[in-house]
């Protein structure tokens, strides 16, 4: 093919060739339901005449290709995709542009191009699952002769620098040209567009790495085309749109210099470039070509005031000027408390009572934020900041509320709201994040809520419940322990002959457990809850007199129906004695394997470190995790759906810690081990210094039959026995940086701060994890010494891509928390550092890590899954304990058989 005809082609109804004359091409979006809310309840609602007409409202708008993604949970992705494309055609002034069958499920995109019209785009496949799925997907697509957008994602990740994107899409550029004899034309890189001026050091390249890359892209691979969602260039200032507008109009005219030829753009967030200010002009430029080192800071600082000046010439401050329940219930709305209070008194001194404020302005904002909440128009963080304004509002009539008490007694008897609800993290465990942010949800909807704290006793429990005459009682728990703390409350609830509803949350809890372990104790209501989101719907359901009875019924039996299912797929599997277990072990040749022993044996302690020195190694996927907002960081920042709020929780975050470490706010102490080690007997390990045995850890060893050639581990395994005539290793730790958390909690919830009570336990949560995390690290390279040129990024040590293992008691590979008190023996945890385990072997402060060190080759993670009896009274045996004990730590990994 000459190259005159090496041009990109694609058709609806009518051809769109794209030539190098071709203006840039606007990707239409509001047909993916991740993209646009109305389309996905239209979808949902299975309105299909009306979600055409966004489809058509695109076109007429000039989007040249709409996008049509119908990936979500509550969808039958495969179903409404088909059906969609089918009415498309049936309406030609939508069907004559090209469409884009947008899915991350191979089944939905090759339904989609079995009825779709025309030469279609397929977004997307990469590298990310390897090389064979890549090669099977491109061919396919090949055959259906359809076009197709390659992310810039492989194995290792997602490419958030040049060198990683260029190196991307040539090794994917050369699959598809050499190897698939794809038409290089007909390959549309999609280069990642990422927020820039976040304040973090990493993205200032962001922009300017993706226009080098198209540019590598346009000079390097022939006939290409590069694309991109433009709008995430600018997620750092929403809100704020006359910046937005000059970032993305600054982005394209520098991108579409370098080659970008199509992408996804929103016409009216786009300024003409020669009518941008030139000192706002000068600022969005520095920030995308990071001409400056403190381009960021610039930029911030003049956005506050183009954002004020929009203010006064559009708003002017002109909502001051609504009645008084809409400006309240814009506080809530918004999290803002800066005229609140001015405006609780103007509603106070307009009622009779003071307690017709909460009652009435109050509430009615609060179900405002109930409705936007439950409807994913506001996500939790934004909901715990209203309730932060709230529960000003309410400390500030408090007092007026009193003073009417004095005078009128009658009038101060005590109300319950929508419900009363009890919350309580069970005995023996620490941990209560979730259970605070539930708290908090069910607060905001007019639920009256009694938090007993941590570390509760279910005598306590059941007594205040009784004292209080509660609606609900929700237990939460962290620790295998905990579980079977909430199967002993759900018996004595049944035994006491409660009526109250039961819910369960927290993080080892599980809808298995609850229908297996727990329903049935307790003839009432018992429900899982595995998110904040689902806790207001839950508790309305269950308190609503009239629905009432068909809910707890339906519920029982979907838990039933869950039992019986358990039961018939665990009667299938086959277990191993654990006789015949230990001859099927993992086994490594001990004549051979590289056993290096540790530069610096003993016990050393860390009583503070800097936690400037932690900030690098923290994981942030799981802090955005614990506030219900899924994704995985940095990918969440620029997320269509939460990536707005991800950036402002995560600007919060970043202020907090930067707060807490310039202050010292929290102290990081830590204690760690190196000793001679050998497997004595199989299963356990048995700890020397100076010759002498001064511990064991007992291992557990998998017992499901295995195929052949598979073996049943055990963290035995990975330590040469005694019989192999050659000494081994192992290492133990304990690490935190929870001291001085609770403080701060305190002093936040003193201050009616729930946000940032909240906060700064996830913090103090992230940066124990970061603090394991480094240790381990400085263990492989210089106290052990058997990865001492280890040079790996934040990225890989996320993803456990070094040598050795550190497994932790209570975790899949060691589930026993009992081997948490021979660390503390060995290591003197309490006495040296001053974290101390409870009844239940949770660790105090909670934000603390502890487990062992593996250095060989060969460790790897896997998880003991169920045990059989024989291994329980085997394991009492060796560690000397009754067989009931026994039961009571290994019950969660217990066969039913």
């Amino acid at each position: 093919m000459t190259e005159q005809h090496r041009l990109l082609k694609l058709s609806g109804l009518e051809p769109l060739v794209v030539t190098a004359d071709t203006n840039f091409i606007n990707v239409g979006e509001r047909t993916n339901v991740a993209g646009s809310k109305k389309f996905l309840r239209l979808i949902k609602e299975e309105k299909f005449e009306e979600a055409l007409d966004i489809a058509r409202h695109q076109v007429e708008g000039g989007a040249q290709i709409i996008d049509i993604n119908m990936d979500d949970g509550l969808i039958d992705g495969k179903e409404a995709m088909v059906k969609f494309l089918n009415l498309i055609v049936s309406e030609p002034d939508i069907a004559r542009v090209p469409i884009m069958i947008d899915s991350s499920k191979w089944e939905i995109i090759e339904a989609g191009l079995q009825v779709v019209q025309g030469k279609c785009v397929v977004n997307s496949i990469s590298l990310k699952e390897g090389e064979e799925e890549f090669l099977n997907y491109a061919k396919a697509i090949k055959r259906y002769g359809a076009a197709v957008i390659v992310m810039a994602f492989d194995e290792v990740g997602q490419a958030d620098t040049y060198e990683r994107r260029i190196e991307i899409a040539k090794r994917s550029y050369d699959i598809l040209v050499n190897k698939v004899k794809f038409p290089p034309e007909d390959i549309i890189f999609d280069l990642n567009i990422f927020p820039v001026a976040t304040g973090m050091e990493e993205h200032k390249r962001n922009a300017l790495d993706f226009i080098e890359a198209t540019a590598w892209v346009k000079e390097n691979l022939p006939y290409c085309s590069v694309s991109g969602g433009v709008s995430n260039v600018s997620f750092s200032f929403r809100g704020n749109n006359p910046v937005r507008e000059a970032m993305h109009s600054v982005f394209l005219y520098h991108a579409i210099k370098a080659g970008m030829n199509m992408g996804i753009v929103n016409p009216t967030m786009l300024e003409i470039y020669d009518d941008i200010p030139k000192d706002l002009l000068e600022r969005v430029e520095d920030v995308m070509l990071n001409r400056r080192d403190d381009a960021t800071e610039r930029l911030l600082d003049f956005a506050e005031t183009v954002v004020s000046k929009a203010k006064e010439s559009t708003i002017d401050l002109s909502w001051r000027e609504e009645p008084v329940q809409v400006r309240i219930t814009r506080a809530l709305v918004k999290g803002i408390d800066t005229y609140v209070l001015e405006d609780i008194e103007e509603a106070r001194l307009s009622v009779t009572k003071p307690i017709e404020v909460i009652e009435g302005h109050l509430m009615t904002g609060m179900n405002v934020v109930g409705d936007l909440f439950g409807s994913g128009k506001m996500f939790l963080p934004q909901v715990v900041k209203s309730a932060r304004v709230m529960k000003k509002a309410v400390a500030y009539l408090l007092p007026f509320i009193e003073e009417e008490k004095k005078k009128n007694p009658q009038t101060g008897k005590e109300t319950k709201g929508a419900g009363r609800v009890l919350m309580a993290t069970v005995k023996g465990d620490v941990h209560d994040i979730g259970k605070n942010i539930v708290s908090v949800v069910l607060a905001c909807n007019n639920y009256e809520i009694i938090d007993l704290g941590v570390m509760v006793a279910p005598e306590k429990i059941i007594q205040t419940a009784i004292d209080k005459q509660v609606d609900v009682i929700g237990l939460s728990g962290l620790i295998t322990p905990s579980l079977d703390e909430m199967v002993f409350l759900a018996k004595e609830m049944e035994r006491r002959n409660f009526k109250v509803p039961l819910l369960i949350g927290g993080a080892t809890t599980s809808k298995a457990h609850t229908a297996i372990k727990i329903d049935p104790q307790y003839k009432n209501a018992v429900v899982h809850v595995n998110d904040a989101s689902r806790a207001v719907t839950v508790v309305g359901d269950l308190l609503n007199q009239r629905n009432n009875q068909k809910y707890v019924g339906d519920l029982k039996a979907d838990y039933e129906k869950f039992r019986i299912g358990f039961h018939k797929r665990t009667k299938h599997k086959e277990y191993l004695s654990i006789a015949e277990a230990r001859k099927n072990k993992f086994q490594i040749d001990w004549s051979s394997t590289l056993i290096k022993k540790p530069n610096q044996l003993g016990v050393q302690c860390i009583e503070s470190l800097e936690l400037n020195v932690l900030e690098p190694y923290i994981d942030w996927s799981p802090f955005f995790r614990s506030w219900d907002l899924h994704g995985k960081y940095p990918d969440i920042l620029t997320d269509t759906v939460v990536g707005e709020q991800a950036i402002i929780l995560f600007k919060d975050a970043k202020k907090l810690l930067s707060t807490v470490i310039d202050q010292k706010l929290l102290k990081a102490k830590g204690i760690f081990g190196l000793f001679e080690a050998n497997t004595v007997n199989d299963d356990d390990i048995h700890i020397y210094a100076d010759g002498t045995t001064i511990g064991t850890f007992r291992t557990l060893r998998q017992q499901l039959k295995k195929h052949a050639g598979k073996p049943n581990f055990a963290l035995s395994d990975f330590i040469a026995p005694s019989d192999s005539d050659r000494k081994d290793y192992i290492g133990c730790f304990c690490v935190t940086t929870g001291f001085g958390t609770r403080e701060l909690a305190e002093r936040f919830e003193s201050e009616l701060d729930d946000y940032n009570a909240i906060m700064i336990k996830a913090l103090a949560d992230r940066l124990a994890e970061a603090f394991a995390e480094y240790l381990h690290e400085k263990i492989r390279k210089e106290y052990w010494g058997y990865a001492s040129d280890e040079h790996l990024s934040n990225e890989a040590l996320i993803k456990e891509s070094y040598k050795g293992i550190r497994p932790a008691p209570g975790y899949p590979a060691c589930p026993d928390h009992l081997e948490k008190l021979e660390i503390w023996k060995i290591l003197s945890v309490k006495e040296r550092i001053g974290v101390e385990l409870t009844d239940s072997l949770a660790m105090w402060p909670a934000a603390s890590v502890s487990g062992y060190y593996f250095g060989n080759e060969e460790a790897r993670y896997f998880g003991l899954g169920k045990i059989k009896e024989d291994q329980v009274e085997d394991f009492a045996e060796r560690k000397n304990i009754t067989l009931e004990s026994a039961k009571k730590w290994l019950n969660p990994n217990l066969s039913e058989d």
